[in-house]
């Protein structure tokens, strides 16, 4: 053999030996297990996994493994966490806002009403669930409860006692409310709506061409003396965000409380926190609110054009939000992210994410199937 012949030969042993054998289907079956539920499955388990994919249907198998208590207990715990605080950490207590999600996704509830559903999930045993108090679900996590068998659905307005047309989903929330209607001018509450539920944060969706007028007076025009600075850049979030948070000028979280308060008729003094840097600037006088960016560079975002675009409180802006195309998407990315364990990186995943969004849209917004065909497009890698 010559010595280009060994150097070749050499080379395709090298090749042959780097390229990944091809996933079976039982490893197929334990690997949507392992991401699915995060722990590994039993032989049985695995048997009837392995025979779904071996017989041309991987979705039930995926069926399967969410039906795992580890499935809502460890992976949808894990997964919601960082959407319920400012640190965005995955270390925090079961709360409301996760009890609520995990139940919704649970039960198939739509996810488009996540942001506006006079909803809520307690568990069926432990001290009360109370609108000041955590100690309900801290309790439940403590006692290891199975949040597959354990969780109930009631209505939100029954525990926080603000009327229903006032609940906007896990807006109003008690966590949510904790982390993100306490003190401040109640814009974090919009700003990781945002970030967590359209995947955006204010940078991305920043927009100068857009109108003003509801700009309110705590933004000075002219910071540090100096108008480019407004004009180029504080602007181009206020002009967007300002308007639809209007939506949230009766609420607040009492830290003496520990509650939600809900003022009717009555903005919240924080509304009018700085007043005087630009008393010109738009006074709120109410809840109203209204979506600039259904016109412009964030028409992209893909606002239902069957809805109004403006509208009274917290629960119209929420279903506002959750209807638009980016609200899907960014639920089907999130899964992506987390069941995948990586982002979308070629054609062909970024192909799977769009045709799972558009299946999520159409099929009534289950986010088990997200899930699922999720885990079945990266069960092969």
């Amino acid at each position: 053999m010559t010595g280009f012949a060994r150097i070749a030969l050499a080379t395709l042993l090298s090749a042959a030996i780097a390229l990944p054998a091809a996933a079976g289907p039982r490893e197929q079956a334990k690997r949507i297990h392992d991401r699915l539920a995060g722990v590994p499955p039993s032989e049985a388990v695995l048997t009837q996994m392995e025979s779904a994919i071996t017989g041309g249907n991987p979705a039930a198998a995926a069926d399967i493994a969410m039906d795992d208590e580890n499935f809502y207990n460890v992976t949808l715990k894990n997964f919601v966490a960082p959407w319920t605080n400012r640190d965005r950490s995955v270390f925090v207590p079961l709360n409301d806002y996760i009890a609520t999600v995990i139940g919704m996704i649970r039960d198939d509830v739509p996810f488009n009403t996540l942001l506006s559903a006079d909803l809520t999930y307690v568990g069926s045993s432990g001290p009360a669930p109370s609108a000041s108090s955590n100690a309900h679900y801290e309790q439940l996590e403590a006692n290891h409860a199975n949040l597959r068998d354990e969780l109930v659905a009631t209505s939100q307005s029954s525990i926080t006692g603000i009327p229903s047309s006032a609940t906007a989903g896990i807006m109003t929330s008690r966590a949510a409310s904790e982390a993100f209607f306490i003190a401040g001018t109640n814009r974090a509450m919009f700003r990781f709506t945002l970030l967590n539920h359209m995947c955006n944060d204010l940078e991305q969706v920043h927009d100068v061409n857009l109108s003003p007028d509801r700009i309110r007076q705590d933004v000075s025009r002219s910071p540090g003396g100096d108008s480019r600075l407004f004009l180029n850049n504080c602007i181009g979030c206020h002009t967007g965000m300002d308007p639809l948070a209007g939506a949230f000028a009766y609420y607040n979280y009492n830290e003496d409380t520990g509650r939600l308060e809900y003022t009717p008729g009555n903005v919240q003094p924080k509304y009018f926190n700085n007043d005087l840097n630009f008393p010109q600037g738009y006074r709120t006088t109410d809840d109203s609110w209204l979506n600039y960016w259904r016109e412009g560079q964030n028409a992209y975002l893909g606002f239902d054009q069957s809805l109004p675009g403006s509208g009274n409180g917290a629960k119209s802006m929420g279903e506002e939000l959750a209807n638009s195309y980016a609200f899907a998407a960014c639920q089907v990315k999130k899964v992506f992210r987390a069941v995948c364990l990586r982002d979308a990186e070629n054609a062909t995943d970024r192909d799977k994410v769009d045709e799972i969004t558009n299946t999520f849209r159409s099929s009534g917004y289950r986010m088990k199937q997200v899930f699922a065909d999720t885990a079945v497009h990266c069960m092969g890698q």
